[in-house]
């Protein structure tokens, strides 16, 4: 398998080069060149096979040819065996046709486990192999650094920073970052939005010396890695409910459009999905675009769920891509316009074409409370604000009630504790590992949002002067 920019202007670059580039160089984002069909029969079996066996047979498409089958079905397993449900995604059962696919049972509490705990060894094989080592730069929300921390502490081959807007991500989130005082490990907090810290992590990129200087890869979204590993729970999800449906619906909490780009992806190897939902909260740009065909940035709101604080959703490039018929060039010229100008449009006929899967809609902070707390009087089960929000949406926005709909439960309650109990009452107790994380100390760096701040600090941090 070989993967493309989705700007048209790089090379195309084999799996192990992709993972530890995660950024093409032309600025766009790796896709494959071919999405590999699903074997056939693999619903059938995939039903009842653990989801480790599942993982590592439908990812293989996407790797082979760049290490051996066993080196990878062992990084697959030992990436999985630390999940605290033998499942690794249950199904919860809400009645009605709602399901809860719960992606909150790894190290860190947050969906991002299921693919970073991947993603970590996998970068761990291939840099022992090249005997090389990366620096790894990435911006959070609020999950994704938890889970890149949690996934490459202490690994001799990697330096990570990681970048999160001061005051905008819940207590829990920083500290499950901040009180990791592996040497490897270099939180920051910018002062400003995710969009200021996304936006950062590009500009360190686009800048090719200092990218060459430090040997720069990415965790976020953006490498192609993190959206192949979470393919995997549409598929098994799919698999399970297929046993009594011919095809599935999904909502997602929608941030930065990794999440549910990977249902696509999904669907473009023949998993039988019926519909995928953008769930927002009032940073609603995807939605709004859904509904207009205006792609507009819009000021970010502070809400209940920030983890969805975002205006510029970056994985959006890649359905853009495939909406365009893979013309990088148009991609380019497109995103070129989206960044002078803060918005782009698309015609009525894509639209159209778009809509036919696609659909969206928005809660907001008073929503969310009452789903949390309807749904703890009525299924007497505690859900974090994300996971809300997307229940609401999925109510809402399910078009047909004869197909199981399956909204993505992303976080573990307690890591909003604020909001659950303010809903409920009731404050959702951290896991027995977790009890002293309030009383850990902390380690990290406050930067402005600076570029020669940022690139300063990592200069200093690594070389012990800046250049």
């Amino acid at each position: 398998m070989r993967y493309v920019s989705t700007r048209g202007a790089s090379v195309s670059l084999p799996f192990n080069d992709v993972l530890l580039a995660g950024l093409a160089f032309d600025g766009g984002l790796f896709v494959p060149s071919e999405w590999p069909a699903l074997p056939v029969g693999a619903f059938d079996r995939f039903a009842d096979m653990p989801y480790a066996e599942v993982a590592i047979e439908v990812m293989w498409p996407y790797v082979a040819g760049t290490m051996p089958q066993d080196d990878f079905a062992a990084i697959v397993n030992d990436a999985y065996a630390a999940f605290d449900h033998p499942d690794v995604v249950p199904l919860r059962d809400l009645g009605d046709g709602i399901f809860l696919a719960e992606l909150f049972h790894g190290p860190t509490l947050a969906f991002k486990d299921l693919a970073l705990q991947l993603v970590g060894r996998l970068f761990e094989y291939e840099l022992s192999r090249r005997g090389e080592r990366v620096t790894i730069v990435g911006a959070t929300s609020g999950d994704t650094g938890s889970a890149a921390v949690e996934a490459c502490r202490d690994r001799e081959a990697i330096e990570i920073f990681i970048l999160h807007p001061r005051g905008r991500i819940s207590e829990v989130q920083r500290r499950q970052m901040t009180t990791v005082l592996s040497l490897n490990v270099h939180n920051v907090a910018i002062e400003g939005t995710f969009d200021d810290c996304q936006e950062l992590v590009k500009s360190l990129f686009g800048h090719e010396e200092f990218r060459n200087r430090h040997r720069l890869s990415a965790v976020n979204s953006i490498n192609w890695a993190r959206v192949m590993a979470q393919i995997v729970y549409y598929v098994k999800v799919a698999a399970v409910l297929g046993r009594g449906a011919e095809s599935v619906a999904f909502t997602v909490p929608t941030g930065n459009f990794g999440n549910v780009f990977a249902g696509y992806c999904a669907q473009k190897m023949g998993t039988p999905i019926s519909q995928l939902v953008v769930a927002s909260n009032r940073n609603d740009i995807v939605t709004r675009f859904l509904e207009t065909g205006t792609m507009r940035v819009g000021e970010v709101h502070p809400t209940l769920s920030p983890s969805m604080d975002i205006q510029i959703s970056s994985n959006f490039e890649r359905l853009l891509f495939e909406l365009f018929d893979r013309d990088g060039r148009r991609v380019a010229e497109t995103m070129a316009r989206f960044r002078t100008d803060g918005e782009f449009t698309l015609g009525a006929d894509t639209m159209a074409m778009l809509r036919t899967t696609w659909s969206g809609g928005r809660i907001d902070d008073d929503q969310t409370l009452d789903i949390i707390r309807s749904t703890w009087t009525n299924q007497h089960l505690l859900i974090d604000p994300h996971t809300a929000v997307g229940l609401g949406v999925a109510v809402a926005c399910r078009r047909d009630p004869s197909v199981p709909m399956v909204c993505l439960a992303t976080a573990h309650p307690a890591k909003f504790p604020d909001a659950v109990e303010e809903a409920t009452g009731v404050r959702p107790p951290l896991p027995e590992r977790m009890a002293d994380l309030f009383d850990r100390p902390e380690r990290y760096k406050i930067l402005p949002n600076s570029l020669d701040a940022l690139e300063s600090h990592i200069d200093t941090t690594l070389l012990g002067v800046a250049p």
